[in-house]
C-alpha cells in the first residue's frame, strides 16, 4: 500500500524536482514582462498590509506553508536559508493555506504562534489565503498562470511549493512541494541569483 502511495505521490509531483523551467525565465527576460509581484498588497499574519513592491531589489522565494502537513519541518530549513542569505537581498514571503486535508486549520493568531514557537520563524508570514479554487488569491492566479506571469504554468500540488522571483520582481521557476531548500536542484538554481 505505501508503494502504491509513494508511486501516486511521485507522479502528481508532490515529492519530485523543480516544476519550471529556467530556461523559459531565461528566453522571457528579455521580454518586456509588465506584470510582477510588486502589482499585489497582501494582509501579514498580523492582519497589516504590506505592498509587495516593498520588497523590489530582493530575491524572493514565496512559499505556501501548513502547521499539520508532513512537509511542514521544511520550515527549519527554510528558516536557515533565510538567516544565511537575509543579509543578500533575499527574503522568503510564508503564505498559510489551508487548501490540502484542512493541514492549516488555525487561525493566523495559532499559525504565528506555531511557526515562532516550534521553528523560530522570522521570516515574513503573511495571513492565511486560499493557493487554488474559485477563491484563489490572485497573488496566487498570477504565480500559477503563465498568462499572468509570462514564463510558467504551476498550479499549486501541494503545501510547500515554492516560487522563486527575481530581483525584479518576476517569476523565475517553481519547485514541487516536495523539493527541499537543501536539495541540488534548488540550489542550483537559487546560487544563480543569491550570491
Amino acid at each position: 500500500m505505501f508503494a502504491i502511495i509513494t508511486v501516486m505521490f511521485g507522479f502528481f509531483g508532490l515529492f519530485g524536482s523543480k516544476g519550471g523551467d529556467i530556461e523559459n525565465y531565461m528566453d522571457k527576460k528579455a521580454d518586456n514582462v509588465t506584470k510582477t509581484v510588486y502589482q499585489f498588497t497582501m494582509n501579514d499574519i498580523d492582519e497589516k498590509p504590506v505592498d509587495l513592491s516593498k520588497y523590489k531589489g530582493k530575491v524572493i522565494l514565496i512559499v505556501n506553508v501548513a502547521s499539520k502537513c508532513g512537509h511542514t519541518p521544511q520550515y527549519e530549513d527554510l528558516q536557515a536559508l533565510y538567516d544565511k542569505n537575509k543579509d543578500k537581498n533575499f527574503v522568503i514571503l510564508g503564505f498559510p493555506a489551508n487548501n490540502f486535508l484542512s493541514q492549516e486549520p488555525g487561525t493566523d493568531a495559532d499559525i504565528k504562534t506555531f511557526c515562532t514557537k516550534n521553528y523560530g520563524v522570522t521570516f515574513p508570514m503573511f495571513s492565511k489565503i486560499s493557493v487554488k479554487g474559485k477563491d484563489m488569491a490572485p497573488l496566487y492566479k498570477f504565480l500559477t498562470t503563465k498568462e499572468e506571469n509570462g514564463v510558467v504554468d504551476a498550479p499549486v500540488k501541494w503545501n510547500f511549493q515554492k516560487f522563486l522571483i527575481d530581483k525584479e520582481g518576476r517569476v523565475v521557476t517553481f519547485f514541487s512541494p516536495g523539493t527541499k531548500v537543501t536539495d541540488k536542484e534548488f540550489t542550483e538554481v537559487f546560487s544563480q541569483f543569491v550570491k
